[in-house]
């Protein structure tokens, strides 16, 4: 990652233009081309250095839900359990930790309902106690990690 790299992801992570061609004002801002820019975007993705660009929607405003979820996995039973848990196109993180609770995974439905659904069919395939943690409260703290 050079020094134009750095700047193309700190000034995206002030925000994306809602604009008619958004690449190019950012392309503009930055002094350079709109297909460099896209080429970097698509070589920072490609090789792993940004996860993921697009947009944050906040599923609730939508009708949706967010949830967090921990299971007490068996460690030999921990690849069968993962294999489960991704199955499901909603869960939109899954980690393994070092805890007596050693995967947490988050769900984003479209429906507070569904959320129970992929739960109650986790908790069946895998013979495995399902524990939600909905969320009470929500804070803003508005990361922004400097590259």
């Amino acid at each position: 990652m050079d020094e134009l790299d750095r700047k193309i992801i700190n000034v995206l992570q002030d925000g994306f233009p809602l604009v008619e061609e958004p690449y190019s004002e950012v392309a503009l801002q930055l002094g350079i081309n709109e297909s460099d820019l896209l080429s970097r975007l698509a070589m920072l993705l490609k090789d792993k250095t940004l996860t993921r660009f697009g947009p944050m929607y906040d599923a609730e405003k939508l009708g949706g839900a967010f949830s967090l979820v921990a299971i007490k996995v068996p460690e030999k039973e921990f690849d069968k359990v993962t294999e489960i848990v991704n199955s499901y196109d909603e869960v939109a993180h899954n980690y393994h930790r070092d805890h007596e609770f050693n995967m947490w995974y988050v769900l984003a439905t479209e429906t507070p309902k569904k959320i129970a659904e992929i739960n109650s069919d986790i908790e069946r395939r895998s013979g495995l106690k399902v524990f939600n943690m909905p969320k009470l409260d929500e804070y803003y703290i508005g990361l922004k990690l400097t590259a």
